[in-house]
């Protein structure tokens, strides 16, 4: 079994660190290779994401990514600036399957923008599309008839892309409560009609699942208003990356929500994929040593599940940072005073 490392920029280092320590602790024989991406990259290669590091991640069987991001590098061109190494690898590696479970862990009620029981009933998974919509669409510059600036992103989805993105949410569904809810904007977009056509159109093969609509306004409403009510909800690139942060708040903390970007391509042990924490590289506070790295071994944990083939391990792992944290292992995030190392040590010493 073979893992790329790519622990990236800011607060990448720190965090995918102490996952891969949990992943050692384990003994698996998965042999960990690293690499450079994003900032770090481009200062010592010249470009986000390097042909070597790209090789590294297509030869292995899931990759555990750190974080992207640095301000050194704002001032250069588009593709050269660090977000373009996520990008990259999604489109490179058909990455087109984004999971977000968001969950609230034991004894942090009383850490969530909401009311203790409002968000002790959050168990839901977001499920969105990574390769198409305004992200990847046509995009640029002009100048208007007037003489001023315009600047452009064209959202657009084809009926395939959204058909599969359907088939992985449902599926999704089917393990777990057996509840879709499909969040578009149809009643402005053409882009989202086509959304839910297709996504009405799939549901026939899955007669177990209760599928319902909602536009995005509404879900990011409900999503603090009663967010027990969703099980699994499917979106597109552009209302996933909201909603799926807006949920991390829900839960607590950026810092706990991990992330698996998942393709078709089958391995030997699973599903290829990138496993990533939500959170970016926080440039503020790298090399502080108080970053919460639980979001990072989450992801480690998916990682085992969905590309290795690992689901018990992946269990004990999730099961070791749930008591941490019932025991008060807190980052500053979540108002604790742990650090990066010591919450690492935490998990280890209960896994």
């Amino acid at each position: 079994m073979k893992v790329a490392v790519l622990p990236g920029d800011g607060i990448g280092p720190e965090v995918t660190r102490e996952a891969v320590r949990v992943i050692e602790a384990l003994d698996l024989g998965i042999s960990l290779q690293e690499a450079p991406v994003g900032g770090a990259a481009y200062k010592a290669h010249g470009h986000p994401l390097p042909s070597a590091t790209l090789d590294i991640a297509r030869d292995s069987d899931g990759i555990l990514f750190g974080a992207v991001g640095d301000p050194d590098c704002d001032a250069l061109e588009r593709h050269l600036r660090p977000e373009q190494a996520i990008l990259g690898l999604r489109k490179e590696l058909t990455l087109f399957a984004n999971l977000r479970p968001a969950k609230v862990f034991k004894g942090l009620e009383d850490h969530s923008a909401l009311r203790p029981e409002v968000a002790s009933a959050i168990d839901l998974l977001i499920v969105r599309e990574l390769n198409g919509d305004v992200y990847f669409g046509e995009k640029g510059f002009r100048t208007a008839p007037d003489g001023s600036r315009e600047g452009y992103d064209i959202m657009s989805y084809s009926e395939s892309e959204v058909r599969r993105i359907a088939h992985v949410a449902f599926r999704a569904a089917q393990g777990r409560g057996k509840r879709l809810c499909s969040v578009d904007k149809a009643n402005v977009l053409e882009t989202s009609q086509l959304w839910r056509d297709v996504v009405i159109e799939t549901a026939a093969d899955y007669p177990d699942v209760t599928l319902t609509h909602m536009y995005v306004d509404n879900a990011a409403m409900q999503l603090v208003r009663n967010p027990g009510q969703f099980d699994v909800v499917v979106t597109g690139n552009l209302f996933g990356d909201i909603l799926s942060d807006q949920a991390s708040m829900c839960v607590g903390s950026i810092g706990m929500l991990a992330s698996a970007s998942l393709g078709e391509r089958q391995t030997a042990h699973g599903t290829f994929g990138l496993y990533e924490p939500i959170h970016g590289s926080a440039p503020d506070i790298a090399g502080k040593g108080f970053a919460n790295p639980m979001a990072t071994i989450l992801s480690a944990a998916m990682l085992l599940r969905h590309s290795l083939g690992k689901s018990a391990e992946a269990d004990r792992i999730e099961t070791a940072v749930g008591k941490a944290l019932e025991d008060g292992v807190l980052g500053r995030d979540l108002g604790g005073s742990a650090g990066t190392t010591e919450i690492g040590d935490a998990v280890l010493e209960r896994l």
